[in-house]
C-alpha cells in the first residue's frame, strides 16, 4: 500500500514549522512503500531532521513508475539544513530495472533511464548519517549544486554486476565531506563531476565497484572544472579501477589540485589511472585536439596489490598533457605470484620518488 499523501503531509508540517529544528520520524520496525516523491523547500525551520529508523521501499516493477516524469525515486530540492540519520534502510528494489535492455548494454532503439534512488538538489548544510541504501535502479544518491554537506557512516550496497549503480555522485557542489562509509556497488563508489570543489573523501571502504573517480569530464565538448579534492585513508578491494581521473577528448576546462593519500588496494584492477581518452563505447569516439587540462595531482603513501599488470597508467592528452603529477611512496605489487606490474605514461609530466613499479616514463 502506497502512503504518498501521508508522507507529503508530514513533510509539509515539518517544513513549514517555525521551530529551530523540525522533525519527521520514520518509526523502527515499519516498512513504507513509496512511489516517486519530491520533498521540496525552502523550509521555515533552520534544520529539518528526518529520523530514519524504519525502512522505505521503492515500487518493485518498472510499470509502477509510469506517469511520473522523473528520473528520481526520492528527491529533495531547495532544503537547507536537511539532516537524515538513523539505522533504517532505503531499498530501491532495482533488480527489475537491471534486466531491462536499455540498462548496462542498451539495445538499438532502447531509450530509458532508471531512477536514481535519492537526489539532493541545492540542499545546503546537508547531513546524512548512519542509514543503509540497497539495490537502487541507478545511483544510490546524487548531490547537485549543494554546499557544505557531510555524509558519514552510511552503507551503500548493490551487487557488483548491477549496472550504473554509482554510490555517491557529486556534481556542481562545494565543501562536501564523505567520511567513514562502506560502499559495495556496481559502478563508481564515489564519482566527483563537473563544477565540484573542496571535496574531502576519508575513511571509505570500497568494493566491489569501479573505485573512486574524478569525472567523467568534458562530455560532448563541454567545459568542466573540478578542483581541490582530497581522498585519504581509503581501502579499495577488487574494484574494476582504483583511483581514477577520466576525461573525454574534445572537452575544455581543468581538473587540478587533487590528492590521493594513504590509499590501500586489495587485488584491485588498474589501481592508479588517468584516462584522457575515456570512451566507454569505443566505436563512438574520434580523436580531438582539445582536452581538459589536468595538473597538480599527487599520489602519496599508496600501497597494495594489482590484478592487472598495468598498475600505474597515466594516459594524458597528446596536445594538452598533464603537468605536475607527483608520486611519492607508492608501492604496488602483483596480486598473483610471479606476475609483473609496470607503469605507463603518455605525455605525463611530473616526478616520482620511492615508487614501485618505477615510473621512469614521466616527463619533466
Amino acid at each position: 500500500m502506497y502512503i504518498q499523501q501521508a508522507f507529503l503531509k508530514a513533510w509539509k508540517a515539518a517544513c513549514q514549522s517555525n521551530s529551530h529544528i523540525s522533525r519527521l520520524i520514520i518509526p523502527a520496525k515499519r516498512t513504507f512503500l513509496l512511489k516517486p516523491t519530491t520533498f521540496s523547500g525552502p523550509c521555515k525551520s533552520n534544520y529539518t531532521y528526518i529520523q530514519l529508523s524504519g525502512n522505505i521501499i521503492a515500487p518493485k516493477t518498472k510499470s509502477e513508475y509510469s506517469g511520473f516524469h522523473t528520473n528520481t525515486w526520492l528527491g529533495f530540492s531547495f532544503v537547507n539544513g536537511l539532516a537524515i540519520s538513523g539505522k533504517g534502510t532505503i531499498d530501491g528494489r532495482g533488480s527489475a530495472w537491471w534486466q531491462q535492455p536499455c540498462v548496462g548494454n542498451p539495445l538499438p532503439g532502447a531509450t530509458c533511464r532508471p531512477p536514481t534512488a535519492v537526489t539532493f538538489n541545492r540542499c545546503n548544510r546537508l547531513q546524512l548519517k548512519g542509514y543503509t541504501s540497497i539495490n537502487p535502479a541507478r545511483s544510490h544518491m546524487t548531490l547537485t549544486s549543494c554546499k557544505k554537506g557531510i555524509i558519514s557512516n552510511i552503507r551503500l550496497i548493490a551487487p557488483g554486476t548491477s549496472p550504473n549503480t554509482d554510490g555517491i555522485d557529486i556534481s556542481g557542489s562545494t565543501d562536501i565531506q564523505v567520511l567513514n562509509s562502506f560502499i559495495a556497488t556496481g559502478d563508481d563508489c564515489i564519482a566527483i563531476s563537473a563544477g565540484s570543489s573542496k571535496i574531502k573523501i576519508t575513511g571509505i571502504t570500497c568494493g566491489p565497484g569501479h573505485g573512486i573517480s574524478i569525472g567523467s569530464l568534458g562530455t560532448r565538448g563541454e567545459t568542466d572544472i573540478v578542483e581541490d579534492v582530497h581522498v585519504e585513508n581509503c581501502t579499495l578491494t577488487e574494484t574494476l579501477t582504483g583511483v581514477r581521473i577520466k576525461t573525454w577528448q574534445g572537452g575544455a576546462g581543468y581538473a587540478r589540485r587533487i590528492t590521493f593519500e594513504k590509499i590501500r588496494f586489495v587485488r584491485a584492477n588498474n589501481p592508479i589511472i588517468i584516462d584522457q581518452f575515456y570512451c566507454p563505447h569505443r566505436s563512438d569516439c574520434q580523436n580531438q585536439t582539445r582536452a581538459i587540462k589536468i595538473s597538480d595531482v599527487t599520489y602519496k603513501g599508496i600501497v597494495g596489490t594489482s590484478l592487472t599488470d598495468k598498475a600505474i597508467n597515466l594516459s594524458c592528452d597528446q596536445n594538452v598533457g598533464c603537468s605536475n603529477i607527483v608520486l611519492d611512496h607508492v608501492y604496488i605489487t602483483p596480486s598473483v605470484p610471479g606476475q609483473k606490474v609496470f607503469s605507463y605514461c603518455h605525455n605525463a609530466h611530473g616526478i616520482a620518488t620511492h615508487t614501485k613499479p618505477s615510473v621512469k616514463c614521466l616527463l619533466k
